[in-house]
């Protein structure tokens, strides 16, 4: 007994290690993504080009996530590709600084998109071990919250200091702190903890050589969740365009959001411990209310709309991983979260430049895609949990 209780505690010491970096590592990135647009401008790129590079960006970004995935479990080096994923993600953003030209910025930035693709499915298998231990959705979920933190007060840094009259360049120099922070505690985590696969209980280990049937299953169910998730900055573009809010005020609507995440992210992980995928059914159901919300009403409804929004990323980044991690056997997890990561990506972009087409034509198509696509995962997820049970 006492033996499970001193796993349990040191699962948990883990799972923090890793929460404060990726706590870190968010705040250093969000930091910086909440003013890239604007300094290319400066630097003379069009508006074209800051289309292009974050939406290239995020794309390879995802897409590479299928090479690291398989990468990560054919050489079982989890921990030297997260720590190589980190330093590259990390170290681009305080680098923009000295960026002379939007050419530079912009191979910067894919950069750093580069870097949490290389990290991010290692991290999750590394991630998984020690939350079966506590608890699959509790484990992601507490990880998502530490995370959560750090992309509101990476933002909140930056807009201080522009706020003070120091610059864009200042902004991206202060992100250095954050930055090496994060990669010190990676580094004390990796000593401390050489062999995470340790910290799984037994009983969790999962047999097979391939993925199983119902996670493809269930992969096509997160593909329509993505797909329907409006993405912010096109919800930013509308409640500026539309009189909601100020410039000023908008981006205390995604701190809001990024505050109710973490939150959320907790609270579903441990519904999700206790009553599986059925409360990712719930969750999806909350999160497809936010579209008329935000679209049609206004700024009371478009808060809400936002709390609703900021509770189903929550959700998503917590239950999701969880199912993947549940279902899938140890040795094939990097490979799992690869696929996983990249399907959610395309989906999430290929949905999001659809909703910006359709809001150019008729915002209330774009309000029924997002409802109708988001509830379509539903069934999907119901044969999930049949397949499951079986």
């Amino acid at each position: 007994m006492e033996q499970g209780v001193s796993s349990k505690s040191s699962a948990l010491r883990f799972v923090i290690i890793l929460g404060i970096v990726s706590m870190c590592a968010d705040a250093t990135y969000e930091g910086a993504r909440s003013i890239t647009g604007a300094y290319l401008g400066i630097l003379g790129a069009s508006g074209s080009v800051v289309g292009l590079v974050a939406g290239f960006g995020e794309l390879i970004g995802y897409c590479f996530r299928l090479v690291i995935g398989y990468l990560s479990d054919s050489s079982r080096q989890y921990w030297k590709i997260t720590t190589l994923g980190y330093f590259i993600n990390t170290a681009a953003v305080p680098l923009l600084a000295l960026a002379g030209s939007w050419q530079v910025a912009a191979a910067l930035m894919l950069g750093e998109r580069t870097g949490k693709a290389i990290r991010t499915p290692p991290r999750d298998v590394l991630l998984s071990h020690a939350a079966l231990r506590l608890g699959g959705g509790f484990g992601f979920g507490l990880h998502e919250a530490l995370d959560q933190i750090g992309a509101v007060l990476g933002p909140l840094a930056v807009a201080a200091v522009i706020y003070l009259g120091r610059g864009y360049q200042s902004s991206f120099a202060i992100l250095l702190l954050p930055a090496v922070l994060g990669l010190i505690v990676l580094f004390v985590g990796q000593k401390i903890y050489p062999n995470p696969s340790d910290l799984e209980p037994k009983s969790a280990a999962l047999t097979g050589e391939g993925l199983p049937r119902k996670f493809w299953i269930y992969l096509v169910a997160v593909t329509f969740i993505a797909a329907g998730y409006a993405d912010f900055p096109l919800i930013a573009y509308h409640f500026q365009t539309k009189g909601i809010a100020s410039s000023n005020i908008i981006p205390l609507f995604y701190a809001l959001a990024m505050g109710v995440s973490g939150i959320a992210a907790l609270g579903f992980g441990r519904l999700f411990d206790r009553f599986e995928i059925k409360v990712l059914l719930f969750a999806a159901l909350l999160s497809s209310l936010f579209p008329p919300l935000v679209f049609f009403g206004g700024a009371k409804q478009a808060l809400l709309g936002m709390v609703l929004w900021g509770a189903g990323m929550g959700a998503q980044e917590s239950i999701l991983k969880a199912t993947v991690a549940m279902m899938v056997p140890p040795s094939r997890r990097g490979s799992a979260f690869g696929i996983f990561n990249s399907g959610y990506g395309l989906s999430w972009f290929l949905g999001s430049a659809l909703m910006g087409i359709l809001y150019d034509k008729s915002i209330t198509m774009l309000v029924i895609f997002s409802v109708i696509i988001q509830l379509a995962a539903i069934p999907i997820l119901l044969l999930v949990n049949r397949q499951t049970q079986i």
